[in-house]
């Protein structure tokens, strides 16, 4: 059974159509991306799958149920982009709220260390920076043991120190089972943490698949500088090689997955080097640009 299934999924207010035709399912166990630029939509699907919001038309199921199943309470565990709290309650005091919501909660302390929420522990809702409640957000998600996390911008207002620990802690829950659903605009986070991603653009999803594999589906570059004159045309005849531009005295060729290969090849038959030699492979960024562009 797919942990989350979304099929034709259309959401709009007003005039403004947020989702116009959103389609993709979700394995069990797997961290799944969904990336976009701003406005595309990526907020308004997840929060139709965390049963925040009302689809005006398509087919959802969480866990095999409608979202608005009261059962998926216990089942799932949601961090929102932007989420707040009485501005009097500790930090620690919110964690054993929540805890006391779940039949078999995630260990307090434990959460507490893994987040660096610790020196915070007493500090009132009110008075933690961006990143600390950040930090608590993903720790009232995590506490009842879910077999599904919703995370919305994950590591938004971290620092790098603080986002490789979130990014541990989250292939550690997944590594218990949890299926794990990511929204995020940092190409690096899903590339380390996501088996799959679907990117959304102006409501649709304009790819899926592993990050590995959308980066390698776009060009790979060759820059270098040849210690002989070669000619433009020559290059381009290569197969493979798609464009040929100068930067000075450097040379960039790009193309397909042989390009490098091919240029090479060549270079040695002419008996020419190439210094300063370069090579650049497509990444998830690269894709996403060109497929949002």
């Amino acid at each position: 059974m797919d942990a989350i299934e979304v099929r034709n999924l259309r959401k709009r207010y007003g005039e403004t159509v947020a989702v116009e035709d959103v389609s993709f399912s979700v394995r069990e166990g797997e961290i799944f991306g969904v990336l976009g630029p701003n406005g595309a939509g990526k907020t308004t699907t997840v929060e139709c799958i965390a049963g925040l919001r009302t689809p005006d038309a398509g087919r959802l199921r969480v866990l095999g149920r409608d979202p608005s199943d009261p059962e998926l309470r216990r089942l799932v565990g949601v961090q929102l982009q932007d989420s707040a709290l009485p501005d009097r309650i500790r930090v620690g005091e919110a964690l054993e709220l929540y805890r006391a919501f779940y039949e078999d909660p995630e260990d307090v302390e434990a959460l507490i260390e893994a987040l660096g929420l610790g020196q915070v522990r007493g500090t009132a809702f009110g008075r933690l920076s961006g990143g600390e409640r950040q930090r608590l957000s993903i720790a009232l998600a995590l506490i009842g043991r879910p077999r599904l996390a919703i995370l919305d911008e994950l590591t938004t207002g971290l620092d790098p120190q603080a986002r490789r620990a979130t990014w541990a802690l989250i292939e550690h829950v997944r590594a218990r089972g949890v299926t794990i659903l990511l929204v995020t605009h940092f190409m690096e986070e899903a590339e380390r943490l996501c088996d799959r991603v679907a990117v959304i653009d102006r409501g649709r999803v304009v790819a899926l698949d592993a990050p590995a594999a959308l980066g390698s589906l776009r060009e790979q570059r060759l820059r270098f500088r040849p210690s002989a004159p070669v000619a433009d045309e020559d290059l381009l005849a290569l197969p493979d090689v798609a464009t040929v531009r100068r930067e000075g005295e450097l040379v960039v060729v790009s193309g397909g997955p042989a390009v490098v290969q091919n240029v090479a090849a060549a270079l040695a038959r002419a008996g020419i080097v190439a210094e300063r030699l370069r090579v650049e492979h497509a990444n998830l960024e690269d894709a996403f640009v060109e497929l949002t562009r």
